[in-house]
């Protein structure tokens, strides 16, 4: 599992006990939702509060398209 213990451009999700990738596709995990874990797993190591809107507008899609209705 070289790829797993790769990363190009920075440490922010080699140094996490579990990738967000490895997370995402074991749980199969639709895009937006995994782009969710993406941004929520890295915030305080790479963006910051950047990340956490990336995160909310991810929510926020997820929330128009799958029910109609926005949080």
């Amino acid at each position: 599992m070289e790829a797993l213990n790769t990363q190009v451009g920075g440490g922010h999700y080699k140094d996490l006990a579990i990738q967000p990738f490895e997370y995402n596709q074991r749980n199969r995990l639709p895009f937006g939702e995994g782009c969710v874990v993406k941004y929520v797993s890295r915030h305080e190591s790479k963006n910051g509060i950047e990340d956490l809107r990336k995160a909310k507008h991810f929510l926020e899609l997820i929330a128009l398209v799958t029910y109609g209705e926005e949080l």
